[in-house]
């Protein structure tokens, strides 16, 4: 990896809200990140049920929604169980993971250290490496285990960052509630974007 060059790897699993996965791949691509994609098989359901995506054809399927990064090498997809993939070593360098959505028995899976696909196992690497781990669960209500996991791996350094939209900057359409989502995330990441009007640009605050 090249001093200038950014790489991170992205889970997509079950839970509702695959839109925000798509998009933040989206904004990673444009930025010139080099994503490493892990969907799934529940993952690409939801992908399927949200955005019509055909499940039976995932290779093309993402040509078609990412085109040349696709071609290029700068996203690849790993097959959920392939746990000898690259980004499941620490001696690969990544700067980080983020699980978007993250279903609550993904992140079970990762606050009890149970890494038995490519998903998980990244996951463990990046808490094992000391590297970025960021997890977006999208439930609702939350029951005392959803919310014993999420202290459990807050408290060792995972950032936990509830799919929950925002209202005070004005948002008209659902395409702004989700890059509203997106963009926190990546000012987690350290992404500079310009997804949303941030609290005071406009005097206010």
């Amino acid at each position: 990896m090249t001093r200038k060059t950014r790489r991170w790897a992205v889970g997509i699993t079950g839970a509702s809200g695959a839109v925000y996965g798509v998009r933040l791949v989206e904004e990673l691509l444009r930025a010139g990140c080099e994503v490493g994609l892990v969907v799934s098989d529940a993952g690409w359901r939801v992908l399927k049920e949200e955005l019509g995506w055909d499940a039976t054809r995932r290779q093309e399927t993402l040509r078609s929604a990412f085109g040349e990064a696709v071609e290029s090498g700068q996203l690849r997809l790993y097959p959920s169980g392939d746990i000898g993939a690259n980004i499941a070593s620490g001696s690969y360098r990544m700067e980080g993971m983020i699980i978007v959505p993250c279903s609550m028995g993904t992140l079970s899976a990762v606050a009890h250290g149970s890494s038995d696909n490519l998903m998980t196992r990244a996951a463990d690497v990046m808490m094992k490496e000391g590297r970025r781990l960021l997890l977006v669960p999208r439930e609702t209500p939350l029951h005392a285990i959803h919310l014993e996991n999420m202290l459990k791996l807050s408290r060792m350094g995972v950032s936990i960052v509830p799919a929950m939209p925002a209202f005070y900057y004005g948002p008209r359409t659902m395409e702004d509630l989700v890059d509203f989502l997106v963009g926190k995330l990546l000012d987690l990441m350290g992404f500079e974007h310009d997804l949303f009007r941030r609290w005071g640009d406009d005097g206010r605050g």
